[in-house]
């Protein structure tokens, strides 16, 4: 009997792909992974107002991929890296599926038929 795997809510999933799907949060969460930083410091490289980057910021938490600090008027910004990690596991599962199947398909392409198929008669 195989172990069970408990995988994360189906939701986060989904929560995670969408976020990452969208390449101004992915360059966000790749400014983030060498240090944290204020909203303004994330803002100021992207064309775009600050409201607008903000809603990138609330979909990047609300996947968790965000932890906020936040001290007085200044709110600083880490990446949580467990959404991620709980989402490569998943598809890393997936992957390895499909490379055994695949594996498995391949061997049995490469078998010899086992009884040759003759073409069929045609009576007169």
């Amino acid at each position: 009997m195989r172990p069970q795997r408990s995988w994360p809510n189906p939701l986060l999933l989904d929560l995670v792909f969408t976020a990452l799907g969208d390449a101004t949060r992915r360059s966000i969460i790749e400014r983030l992974r060498a240090q944290e930083a204020t909203v303004s410091q994330l803002a100021e490289p992207l064309a775009m107002s600050l409201p607008a980057v903000s809603k990138h910021l609330r979909v990047l938490e609300n996947a968790g991929l965000l932890e906020r600090r936040i001290e007085g008027r200044t709110h600083y910004l880490k990446v949580n890296a467990k959404p991620i990690t709980q989402a490569m596991k998943w598809m890393e599962y997936h992957r390895q599926f499909w490379a055994d199947s695949f594996d498995r398909l391949e061997k049995l392409l490469e078998e010899p038929l086992r009884k040759p198929i003759s073409k069929p008669k045609i009576k007169h």
